[in-house]
């Protein structure tokens, strides 16, 4: 008898849960910081262990080793943040080691940083696949890097790390 009443009890708090409004990361906004997700940020440390859940004892998977590793967080659960790198890898990472610095990775096999963002601007350097540089400006199409002491734009095609409708000021 008690089975048959907790069984009822379940099925009756599972039709009232899947009867509630989205929640926050339903609509794109993290349930902690109730910031947009997905969303990108970098690796603040030299090393960021990534784990299997979100807390310290769960295994790590794998270890990030490389600062400013740009770095696309999809959920957010107390201090860990759930990110996934350019290979679509993902796992757990605690926040502290992440920044909202905003970088992104060469995905093209050369890409000539420009004085200006449009194809008629003059090269200034040119990154090879990998080079991980800081953004400033982004436009529709193009965006602003630094790398290795350059400057200059860049397409944001050949970029990952940062959104393609995603405009930064």
């Amino acid at each position: 008898m008690h089975d048959s009443i907790l069984r009822g009890c379940l099925r009756a708090a599972l039709a009232i849960c899947l009867a509630l409004p989205a929640t926050a990361a339903e609509e794109g906004r993290g349930p902690v910081t109730n910031l947009p997700l997905p969303r990108f940020v970098s690796l603040k440390a030299s090393e960021g262990n990534v784990r299997r859940g979100p807390s310290l004892s769960h295994r790590i998977d794998w270890v990030y080793k490389r600062r400013d590793l740009p770095l696309e967080i999809t959920a957010e659960y107390g201090h860990w943040r759930r990110v996934r790198d350019r290979d679509g890898v993902g796992g757990w990472i605690h926040y502290s080691l992440l920044s909202g610095v905003r970088t992104a990775l060469v995905e093209a096999d050369e890409v000539a940083l420009m004085t200006s963002p449009d194809a008629s601007g003059r090269p200034v350097a040119k990154a090879q696949r990998g080079v991980i540089g800081r953004l400033g400006e982004c436009g529709p199409d193009w965006c602003q890097m630094r790398a290795d002491g350059y400057r200059g734009w860049v397409r944001k095609d050949a970029l990952w790390g940062v959104g393609a409708d995603e405009v930064l000021d």
